[in-house]
Order: structure tokens, then sequence, then C-alpha cells
């Protein structure tokens, strides 16, 4: 793994730097799509989407539930500036539970009082915070 490139990443939410260093590759969630991005890849700005994001460094996978944000790539560097960021350690994992069952229950009901948009990225918020930490 020591001949794998690296590139620099920086995660900003409103209230921190989430994570600066140097990755070998990140896995997150765009409207367009599952996204993995390695070192010189072709620059984008992109939509991101309520997921479980990965970053890979050192030959570990270090995870975190990401709400939305955006992300650009400058092929040495990535940024991603995140509405919310949790690492598993910050996240209750018994109310993550409970949104994802209100928010299961809302959308199986089919009344038309729901805001069906709302409860679909409740469900999906809940599952980014859930796919970290397992």
């Amino acid at each position: 793994m020591a001949d794998e490139k690296t590139f620099r990443l920086k995660i900003i939410s409103p209230d921190r730097v989430f994570y600066e260093g140097d990755i070998t590759m990140l896995e997150l969630a765009t409207s367009e799509g599952e996204m993995g991005i390695y070192a010189e890849h072709m620059p984008l700005t992109a939509v991101l989407m309520p997921d479980t994001i990965k970053i890979h460094v050192n030959g570990e996978i270090k995870k975190a539930a990401l709400h939305s944000g955006f992300v650009e790539i400058l092929g040495d560097r990535v940024t991603v500036l995140a509405e919310v960021v949790e690492w598993p350690e910050e996240i209750d994992v018994n109310r993550a539970n409970e949104a994802r069952i209100r928010a299961e229950r809302r959308l199986a009901s089919h009344d038309d009082n729901i805001n069906v948009m709302r409860a679909e990225l409740a469900l999906k918020r809940s599952l980014a915070r859930l796919g970290a930490v397992d």
C-alpha cells in the first residue's frame, strides 16, 4: 500500500474543521450516484446526499455520517462542505433508530398530509448515522 498515491482531504462543517489529512480514497454519495475518489481525479463539483462517507487512510477505513453538502475535487485535493457530519462516537444510536422508525412509518402510512420528501430525507439521514456506527 506504500505506493498508493494520496491526496489532501478537508471536510468542513459550520462549526468545525471535521477532518484534514492525506488519504488514498474517499467514498461518498452525490445527487448523481455513489462516487469513489482517488488521487488525480478529474476536477468536479457535486451536491452531496445523506449517506455514510468512507475515508481510506493508512490501510484503514474511517466512517462518518454526512447529511448533505458539496464536494469540490481538484486533482490533488478534495474539499467537502458539509451541513452536518458526525463520527460514529458522536451518534446517538437509539435516537437514530427512532428517527428511522418514525420516517418509515410516515412513508408507509400513505397519508396525504405527510411531506414525503421530508420523510425520505429524514430516513436517509437516520440510515447514514446508523451506517456510520456499524
